[in-house]
């Protein structure tokens, strides 16, 4: 988002302090200036100089529509219950960062396997950009939201690891072109 937009909220949210993840409200008519707006989550400013996140479930607060979950592959076996994983965790991203987890590579693993009730279990193994980021929490919850919302989806593991630990090599081509590391 190139230009930073100034709005008034309609009505309380609740909202999530950045970087160290500490949960609170911010109160109706009260100025924010929209940093970034990447996936269905916000990222602003507050009149006080906060960068804290608002969840894109509050996002007619804003004067924004809530975004609707997509999936590519409508079917349910292993392979496409995978493929969507993949899919919706693109639309997840570092309320700093404007990149999304898969290409910052922070998703180490997907694994998907068929259960006796013919759904699907999902491990998640992800790393953090630094091992004490308070959001860290709020970025695994919203990894487990958005799988969890998939057809053929029975359970979800997100598991955070720091071992090996995240840096800079583990992003895709297409992330440092955008962060201006290439």
């Amino acid at each position: 988002m190139a230009d930073r937009e100034v709005v008034t909220l309609t009505r309380d949210v609740n909202m999530v302090t950045i970087p160290d993840g500490y949960h609170g409200t911010l109160n109706k008519g009260q100025e924010v200036t929209i940093h970034q707006s990447l996936g269905s989550n916000y990222t602003v400013i507050t009149d006080y100089g906060h960068m804290v996140r608002i969840a894109g479930i509050d996002a007619d607060a804003l004067g924004k529509e809530t975004h609707e979950l997509h999936t590519l592959v409508s079917e349910t076996d292993t392979k496409a219950v995978e493929k969507n994983c993949w899919e919706v965790m693109k639309t997840v991203y570092d309320p700093e960062i404007p990149v999304n987890i898969v290409d910052l590579g922070l998703v180490y693993a997907c694994d998907v396997a068929g259960n006796a009730e013919g759904g699907h279990d999902v491990h998640i193994r992800m790393t953090l950009t630094a091992p004490g980021c308070g959001m860290g929490p709020v970025i695994q919850s919203d990894v487990e939201k958005c799988i969890r919302a998939l057809p053929g989806v029975s359970s979800v593991n997100v598991e955070v690891v720091l071992d090996p630990p995240w840096s800079r090599e583990m992003m895709s081509e297409v992330a440092q072109v955008q962060l201006g590391l290439f």
